[in-house]
């Protein structure tokens, strides 16, 4: 596992920044999450979140993760990047992708 990982991301016009810190227990093998954000509804969900699986997440069908289910309770606007922020840092504490950026460009 990769232990832990930090994810920032900045949403765009709402200009809210979220701060994920993902962190794998190795005696249980899920992934705990610590949410900071600016954005009122991403701080409802963050409340919500359990320790996770990071197999069963990252393997999961979109709508059927615990992330997307709450996001889609909680969060207004579709187009919000942070459930898929959060989803790759779970992923990567969990030693099941690599620290690489994410880039959404619009021009």
């Amino acid at each position: 596992m990769s232990d832990e990982c930090k994810v920032t991301v900045e949403a765009g016009v709402c200009k809210m920044k979220t701060v994920i810190l993902a962190r794998a227990n190795p005696e249980t093998g899920m992934v705990d999450l610590e949410i900071q954000s600016d954005c009122p509804n991403l701080l409802k969900m963050s409340w919500a979140i359990q320790p996770i699986c990071p197999y069963t997440e990252v393997e999961a069908a979109m709508n059927e993760t615990d992330i997307y289910k709450l996001a889609s309770e909680t969060i207004p606007h579709a187009a919000c990047p942070v459930p898929c922020g959060i989803i790759k840092a779970i992923e990567v504490a969990g030693g099941l992708g690599l620290k690489r950026d994410v880039v959404i460009k619009i021009e």
